[in-house]
């Protein structure tokens, strides 16, 4: 992994606890992140998700997009889950990043959240975008 990517990796274990975070390093620098056990709740039926994503060795000027969770994200009333998350995706399994073998794949669903306004610098971090990701799903 390239060093931005690194502190990127410490940062969002630094956020959510390093036994919560699962990570392998791709073959560029970049590298695979899950984090698990993230509280979404309401309007979920799920009181809680992994969300996965790919930091690019290009971090930090790269975008960190899309991010992965559960495939059967659910409403609690039942309706639409609405734009930005479509099915039928897959993304690095749990087993994978822990051992950094053989890239196998999970079920999930994808949050397309693309950010159209970074910081001054033109920087988002991403811990940032996780946080910003988590905070629109709870929304």
């Amino acid at each position: 992994m390239t060093p931005a990517v690194t502190k990127a990796v410490d940062a969002i274990r630094s956020q959510f606890g390093g036994d919560n975070v699962l990570v392998a390093a791709d073959r560029d620098g970049g590298a695979y992140v899950i984090v698990e056990g993230v509280p979404i709740g309401a309007p979920f039926l799920q009181a809680v998700s992994w969300i996965g994503f790919h930091i690019p060795s290009m971090c930090p000027y790269a975008a960190v997009y899309p991010h992965f969770v559960v495939p059967d994200l659910a409403r609690l009333d039942g309706g639409p889950l609405g734009e930005g998350l479509s099915t039928g995706h897959s993304f690095p399994d749990q087993g994978s990043l822990k051992t950094q073998g053989a890239m196998s794949a999970r079920s999930a669903m994808q949050v397309s959240r693309r950010s159209n306004r970074k910081d001054s610098a033109g920087i988002e971090t991403p811990l940032h975008k996780l946080l910003k990701v988590i905070q629109w799903l709870k929304s």
